[in-house]
């Protein structure tokens, strides 16, 4: 996995960091531009994960949506995420990683607009997986530009503004998608992204200087298409399957394709001098682990959600403000712990805040599935949101550093590249495992049932997806507690960044909640 290398090395010649002397943003309210650009197309990017929830009842009144649609509505856009940024980054690396950034920005923003125009739900669709191409452009250069940037202290005072905003992204979507649903349209979710874009690319050609990685390296073109085309095959053959039956020739035709095109990714990944993702590190059970915990801990704690926001909205009866605020109480918490105990995490052995984490993920979905009755509210799902949302803030933040420490320092970019698709392929393919099984629990409601009846298939739904969810994140909490071990690559735990990629990488992985 090719991901940007070592900023310092990889710097335009002749370029220096905005804020140098004579430089635009020398001053020392000017040198703070290009942490506004970045922190504003980051925050962007991930609010755009979850702030699709609040928005989802309306769209499918306004489009005819299934639920099959709404699934592809939040699953197109985190699986073409997933599936590209991590060949975004050594597309960025070779042509440009402003350049790059800025690309991603524009795409992001055209995607957003055919989003807010979409006359249908396939056209939407559509729309949203662009979209996921720009923000995996994006995500890709949001460390290495902040690298090149800044230096010293004021990195780190970078890099803090940039992960809290991140973090905030993830607190704040559910309940802007709520505002902008009820008091404008659910199309203003996708339309307030133009002028926000267009003042980060502005800012960004203002005031960001290129820098570039290693630009003799070729980029794994072949291992890139194979790994979209397994990813995207196996979500669309899991949905497929939920919808049409699980022998019918489609749904097999899918997942044939996806196992075939797993098989050639590893069979290409060997053979390639410089691999997307180097096979070899999965011999190594400390990182192996984490990975898996990546995907585990994403699809277990936050695709569930979707279909909260259904039931909250067409049973309970909430409006889209009221149903955004239901589910922040786990952002808020996680906030708090990450801030609270963030020097304190990081110190731990890094199988106990991760494995410990994801034990709280699993113990706050199962509290919501025990409480969780044909007569509750959204009050039911409070206390459960709470506690995961401290598993969230513990286990999050550690993630990337104790990947980075599982891995051999010159592999620091492509461990925590790995580590961040893998937690993106967790989101999609949790929306599309809890969709098939909450699919089937709606199945049961006839034409013309009563509220209560409807009321009594979405709570079985829930419940089900709930206890799934909970025990996948305890299974993932005792495997990263069994196997994963500090200095698990080589003699460097998560405390010991060998290179300035590293402090990049680890930072980037603390930030983003989703």
């Amino acid at each position: 996995m090719n991901m940007p290398s070592t900023p310092e090395r990889g710097t335009a010649v002749g370029a220096r960091a905005p804020g140098a002397d004579g430089e635009p943003g020398g001053t020392a309210a000017g040198k703070w531009w290009p942490l506004v650009a970045i922190a504003l197309g980051g925050f962007l990017l991930l609010v755009d994960v979850t702030i699709v929830i609040s928005a989802l009842p309306r769209i499918a009144d306004g489009l005819d949506a299934s639920l099959t649609s709404l699934q592809w509505v939040m699953d197109g856009y985190a699986l073409a995420l997933a599936a590209l940024l991590m060949v975004a980054g050594s597309t960025a690396d070779l042509f440009g990683r402003r350049r790059s950034y800025t690309a991603g920005l524009v795409l992001f923003a055209l995607a957003s607009l055919a989003c807010g125009l979409a006359p249908d739900a396939g056209a939407l669709i559509a729309a949203r997986a662009v979209q996921g191409a720009g923000a995996a452009a994006m995500f890709a250069t949001n460390a290495p530009l902040l690298m090149a940037a800044y230096q010293g202290r004021d990195r780190g005072v970078a890099f803090g503004v940039w992960g809290g905003t991140s973090g905030a992204a993830a607190a704040i979507g559910p309940v802007l998608g709520g505002l902008l649903t009820e008091y404008v349209n659910w199309r203003a979710i996708f339309l307030v992204n133009l002028p926000l874009t267009a003042l980060a690319v502005w800012i960004t050609l203002r005031r960001v200087h290129e820098s570039y990685g290693d630009r003799t390296a070729r980029i794994d073109w072949p291992g890139a298409g194979c790994f979209t085309v397994s990813a995207g095959a196996l979500t669309y053959g899991l949905m497929r399957g939920s919808d049409r039956g699980w022998t019918e020739a489609g749904t097999l035709v899918s997942l044939g394709a996806a196992a075939l095109a797993l098989l050639v990714f590893v069979l290409v990944e060997r053979r390639v001098g410089r691999p997307l993702f180097d096979l070899g590190l999965l011999r190594r059970p400390s990182f192996a682990a984490l990975l898996a915990a990546a995907l585990l801990l994403q699809a277990a704690a936050f695709p569930y959600l979707t279909f909260v926001g259904l039931w909250v909205q067409n049973i309970v009866g909430l409006s889209p403000v009221q149903a955004g605020l239901a589910v922040t109480p786990m952002a808020l918490m996680s906030l708090l712990v990450g801030a609270l105990g963030g020097g304190r995490l990081q110190r731990m052995a890094p199988q106990l805040p991760v494995g410990v984490g994801m034990l709280l993920v699993g113990a706050g979905v199962l509290l919501q599935w025990a409480l969780l009755d044909d007569g509750s509210g959204w009050a039911a799902l409070v206390p459960g949101l709470s506690v995961s949302g401290a598993g969230i803030g513990m286990a999050m933040p550690v993630l990337v550093p104790a990947a980075l420490g599982a891995a051999p320092p010159q592999r620091a970019g492509m461990a925590s590249g790995a580590v961040n698709t893998f937690r993106q392929l967790g989101f999609a393919l949790g929306i599309a495992v809890l969709g098939t099984v909450f699919a089937s629990a709606l199945h049961h409601i006839r034409a013309g049932a009563s509220r209560a009846a409807a009321g009594a298939a979405y709570v079985s739904g829930l419940t089900d997806i709930m206890l799934l969810s909970g025990v996948v994140a305890v299974a993932g909490g005792l495997l990263v507690l069994a196997v994963v071990r500090r200095g698990g690559g080589g003699g460097e735990g998560p405390d010991a960044r060998p290179s300035a990629e590293a402090d990049a990488r680890t930072e980037a992985g603390a930030s983003a909640g989703t």
